[in-house]
C-alpha cells in the first residue's frame, strides 16, 4: 500500500509553494513563500523515488532522514513525519525555510538528476514543523531526570542553541551568554523576515527558556564577564560565538561615509522590525530609502542586503560580483528571487575604489574576465586593463564575508590554541579545544558556513561534552 503512495515522479511535476508577486512582496518583510496547502505537501512527498541510496540525505549535513519522513507525509502520518525528522534536527522548521537546498538535498536528489525536476524537500520540512507547532506535536523539554553538572555556552546562535537543547533535554544545567540583547545570532538579527520570520526563531529560544535554559544577555566576554570567570562558574565550556569580523574592502575611499558593512545594515533593519530605535537607521546611515546603493559580493549575505534594499524604498539596487553567474556562491534560488525583485546583477567586476570624498558617491569598478582555474577550481578573475567605470551610489554594503575574531586576545586565555586562519583549533570528532573541558563547534571552528552545519557542529559538541562529564551522578527531578 505504501509503494503505491509513492513513486509518483513521473506523472506530477516538481511544484513549489506558490511565491506572493514580486511588486506585492518587495514592500513588505514577511516571507515570500505561501504556505503548502496539505493536499500538495502529500502529493509533492509522494513524488520520491525512495531510491536505495538516497543522496539527498547523504549530502544532508545533519543526515537527516528524508526518503522516511517523505514516505510518511505521502501517507498523511504527519505527526510520525515530523517527529522522524526532529529527530536528526533540532530546528526542522528553520532549515526548512533558509537552508540552500539546491545545493544541499534537492540538489542531490536522484529524480533531480534524471531529468524528472527534484522533490521539494525544505517546502515540506517547513510544512510539516509549521503544522507540528500548529497541532501542539512540539513538546516541552522535560528531561527525564535532572543532573548537577552545568554547562556555559558562549553565543547565542545556532550552534549554541542547538546544543543548550540537546544539553537541557539530557538534564543538564545550561546558562548561555550572548552579545545582544535577543538570542539566536544571525538568525535573529543578520538574516531578513523575507526569509525567515522572526517568530519562528522567537519561539524556539522560548522553549528554551520554559525548559531552564538561562539566557545572559548583553553580556560581552571580556568586558562584562572573565572568560575564567565562565569557566570556573560550570562543569564544561562550550564557545559558538560564530564569527563576526566583516571583511573589508582594501581600496582608497573605503572610509567614506555611506560605505557600511553587510552586517550593520542587516542588523539595523532587523532592529526596525522588532520596533526597536535604530539612531543609524533613522539617520539615514543604514538606511537604503532613495538612495542608489551597490552591494559588494555574490554570497547568500549579499542576497539578504540587495533584497533588503528593495524593501527599503532604494531608488536603484546594483549588485558587483567579480565572477559570472555560474560561479556565484549564493543561492541560484535566492538570485532569481531578488531579480524577480528588482535587483541588477552586474557580472565580472570588482571595486577599485570609492569616489566623492568624505562621502561616497559612486564606485570606481574594475572590468574582469574568467582566466584559468584558481585552486578552488573556479576560473581565476582576470582584470581587463582599461575598461574601469564609475558606479554612481549613495550607499555602498561591502558584503564580502565574515573572518573570526582574535578571542584568545580578547578573552586573555593566549593558551586558547587557534589555527592559521584564527579560527578555534578544536578535535574534528570531539570539538575539544585546548583547554580542559572547553569545547568549540560553529563557524568559529570552520569558519563562515551555513546555519545547519552549525546545528549538526552543536549537537555533535554537545554529545562530547555529555560523554566528558558521563562520571557525574544524576539526581532526581525536583
Amino acid at each position: 500500500m505504501a509503494g503505491q503512495k509513492m513513486l509518483k515522479f513521473v506523472t506530477l511535476d516538481k511544484e513549489m509553494p506558490p511565491k506572493r508577486d514580486a511588486a506585492a512582496r518587495s514592500q513588505d518583510f514577511d516571507e515570500i513563500y505561501r504556505d503548502f496547502a496539505a493536499a500538495k505537501a502529500d502529493e509533492q512527498a509522494s513524488r520520491c523515488s525512495q531510491c536505495g541510496v538516497p543522496y539527498c540525505q547523504t549530502h544532508c549535513p545533519l543526515h537527516n532522514n528524508i526518503p522516511d519522513w517523505l514516505r510518511l507525509t505521502a501517507e498523511g502520518r504527519l505527526e510520525e513525519a515530523y517527529e522522524l525528522s526532529q529527530a536528526t534536527n533540532t530546528f526542522p522548521e528553520i532549515c526548512g525555510r533558509i537552508c540552500p537546498q539546491d545545493r544541499l538535498c534537492e540538489g542531490n536528489c536522484v529524480i533531480e538528476n534524471s531529468g524528472h525536476g527534484t522533490v521539494t524537500i525544505g517546502a515540506v520540512e517547513r510544512y510539516l514543523t509549521d503544522k507540528a507547532w500548529e497541532m501542539g506535536w512540539v513538546k516541552p523539554i522535560k528531561p527525564m531526570a535532572e543532573r548537577r553538572e552545568s554547562v556555559g555556552i558562549i553565543g547565542a546562535g545556532p550552534g549554541g542553541l542547538a546544543a543548550a537543547d540537546v544539553l537541557r533535554r539530557r538534564g543538564l544545567k545550561v546558562t548561555v551568554y550572548d552579545r545582544y540583547d535577543r538570542a539566536g545570532g544571525l538568525l535573529t538579527y543578520g538574516i531578513p523576515g523575507f526569509k525567515l520570520e522572526k517568530p519562528v526563531v522567537m519561539q524556539r529560544i522560548a522553549q528554551l527558556e520554559n525548559a531552564g535554559v538561562q539566557f545572559v544577555m548583553n553580556c560581552k566576554v571580556g568586558i562584562d564577564i572573565s572568560f575564567d570567570a565562565i569557566r570556573g562558574k560550570h562543569d564544561s565550556v562550550l564557545i559558538a560565538t560564530g564569527v563576526y569580523k566583516s571583511r573589508d574592502i582594501e581600496a582608497p575611499g573605503v572610509g567614506a561615509l555611506g560605505v557600511v558593512r553587510a552586517l550593520d545594515y542587516l542588523t539595523a533593519s532587523n532592529r526596525k522590525s522588532f520596533g526597536d530605535e535604530v539612531a543609524a537607521f533613522d539617520d539615514g546611515t543604514l538606511n537604503a530609502s532613495g538612495k542608489r546603493v551597490v552591494v559588494i559580493g555574490g554570497g547568500d549575505t549579499a542576497m539578504d542586503c540587495v533584497r533588503t534594499a528593495i524593501r527599503q524604498g532604494a531608488l536603484s539596487v546594483k549588485c558587483l560580483y567579480r565572477r559570472d553567474k555560474v560561479n556565484m556562491p549564493g543561492s541560484q534560488r535566492e538570485v532569481q528571487n531578488a531579480e524577480e525583485e528588482g535587483v541588477e546583477f552586474v557580472w565580472l567586476t570588482a571595486p577599485k575604489g570609492f569616489t566623492g570624498g568624505a562621502e561616497v558617491d559612486g564606485v570606481l569598478v574594475q572590468k574582469m574576465r574568467l582566466g584559468a582555474p584558481d585552486s578552488s577550481g573556479r576560473q581565476a578573475p582576470e582584470i581587463i586593463e582599461g575598461a574601469d567605470y564609475v558606479e554612481p551610489a549613495d550607499l555602498v554594503v561591502q558584503a564580502l564575508g565574515f573572518e573570526p575574531e582574535a578571542l584568545p586576545g580578547l578573552w586573555g586565555v593566549p593558551e586558547l590554541a587557534v589555527t592559521r586562519w584564527g579560527t578555534i583549533k578544536a578535535d574534528f570528532h570531539s570539538h575539544a579545544t585546548s583547554l580542559p573541558g572547553v569545547y568549540a563547534a560553529g563557524d568559529i571552528v570552520r569558519g563562515a558556513s551555513l546555519v545547519v552545519w552549525a546545528i549538526r557542529d552543536g549537537r555533535d559538541a554537545a554529545d562530547a561534552i555529555l560523554n566528558y562529564l558521563s562520571a557525574a551522578p544524576a539526581v532526581a527531578a525536583e
